[in-house]
């Protein structure tokens, strides 16, 4: 028994007490440069979720320090100093007015507003997220009362993700929706309180000193509203894990519907689409080369029983006008998304286009007009007129067989002018002729 104590023992490799409050301590302000780092992991989560992309939303949350203030916090209440509560409360509070407003105004600037995987990921919170930010703040706590930190600290700022749900809120208030912000930011709770519980429990069990002697009467009122936060967010999210499950579990029943009574008997369905949130539920299928009777539709609507499929409707689109409808509907966002990007590679294809000269045909030309010349090369720049004003203007770089008169260089300019026909017209003779 003495040997499973010492293997489990997390004494063994202990920092100095003192020594690991003052790092705490150190971590939760929130000033100067790290608002600017929290700024911008923000906007770099930001754009992580608004293209969908995985790794940059990883990337984000290393660099993200809102750690600092919510492990203040469980240390504080560990320890009773409730001064020490209260700074790392402020500090997480401006923390995440700062995240929640750099988010929306990204999300209200970005010309893309489409609702990404990786956002819909973060607006329903269930138990699973309670037990990642439970167990993942435990390890972080435990890394950061060692003497050596190891390798965990990366691994529990990438798990517990604090950043993503910050960033969805922000989307959801720049889009009006409150179903996400509400929805994220409950994610988001769940994340801190769960962190700083976990927190609380680690210095509970090591044994830290405490700052100032709290009665029991106070220390049970302590434990009975950490107790009541913990119960208000677990019965939503067991509530929401089990309406998932539902889900998971109504969906995969109509995937066995439509493959016994469709697919393997050799109807090609060319579009479904399942409608779980309604009510009554509804499946909507469209046939390639198959025109089912009022009576065959009764017969499959009866099945739905047969495979446990519960108030639910199906209906059949059979009106060609009606099945184009719909096929144009469900790739409407796709197109959408494809259309968006040929016209950003368009515009900037145009742009590049008025701002590159064909040099060799100019080169063909000037060797008639010009055959003292050897070489010319154009390119647009901007010019500070003034502190208030920039101007766009063409160089012409030409290299000779010999000097060019005034009047030569003047005839070249006007020339290249009528040419062109662009902006104003600079001649520079090629250094070193």
């Amino acid at each position: 028994m003495n040997r499973l104590q010492n293997f489990l023992d997390l004494h063994t490799g202990e920092e100095d007490k003192q020594k690991v409050l003052e790092n705490v301590k150190a971590n939760i302000s929130f000033r100067g440069s790290t608002v600017w780092i929290l700024a911008c992991a923000i906007v770099v989560a930001s754009v992580g979720l608004n293209v969908n992309s995985t790794a940059v939303i990883i990337g984000a949350m290393l660099i993200s320090p809102l750690m600092g203030p919510i492990v203040g916090a469980g240390f504080s209440l560990g320890i009773y100093d409730f001064e020490l509560l209260k700074k790392a409360a402020k500090n997480l509070l401006i923390a995440t007015l700062v995240s929640l407003l750099v988010s929306t105004v990204y999300f209200t600037l970005s010309p893309f507003k489409e609702t990404q995987s990786e956002l819909l990921a973060r607006t329903s919170p269930n138990i699973y997220d309670i037990l990642i930010a439970f167990f993942g703040g435990l390890v972080g706590v435990i890394a950061i009362t060692r003497v050596e930190k190891g390798n965990p600290i990366p691994g529990v700022a990438i798990a517990t993700a604090l950043m993503p749900p910050l960033c969805t809120a922000g989307y959801g208030l720049a889009i009006g929706n409150w179903k996400y912000f509400l929805g994220a930011l409950f994610l988001y709770t769940i994340n801190c309180v769960f962190i700083c519980i976990s927190t609380f429990v680690i210095v509970k069990y090591l044994k830290y000193p405490v700052v100032q002697y709290v009665n029991p009467k106070y220390r049970k009122q302590i434990k009975y509203t950490i107790t009541t936060i913990i119960v208000l967010l677990i019965v939503p999210s067991v509530y929401f894990a089990y309406a998932l499950a539902q889900e998971k579990k109504y969906h995969e029943k109509v995937v066995v519907f439509l493959n016994e009574e469709f697919t393997e008997k050799g109807f090609a369905i060319l579009y479904q689409k399942i409608n779980y949130n309604k009510n009554p539920r509804s499946i909507e299928l469209a046939f390639l080369n198959k025109k089912i009777t009022k009576q065959e539709i009764q017969s499959l609507s009866s099945l739905l029983q047969k495979y446990h499929i519960e108030n639910t409707q199906l209906i059949i689109k059979q009106d060609t006008t009606d099945i184009k409808k719909y096929i144009l509907e469900n790739s409407a966002n796709e197109k959408a998304k494809e259309n968006e990007k040929d016209l950003m590679i368009l515009q900037l294809q145009n742009k590049l286009k008025a701002n590159t000269y064909n040099n060799q045909a100019l080169q063909e030309e000037i060797a008639i007009l010009f055959p003292q010349v050897r070489q010319i090369s154009l390119a647009n720049h901007l010019f500070n007129e003034n502190t208030d004003s920039t101007v766009t203007k063409t160089i012409a770089i030409y290299s000779s067989k010999k000097n060019l008169s005034s009047q030569e260089e003047e005839k070249l300019t006007l020339w290249l002018q009528k040419r062109v026909a662009g902006h104003p017209i600079v001649l520079y003779k090629e250094k070193g002729e």
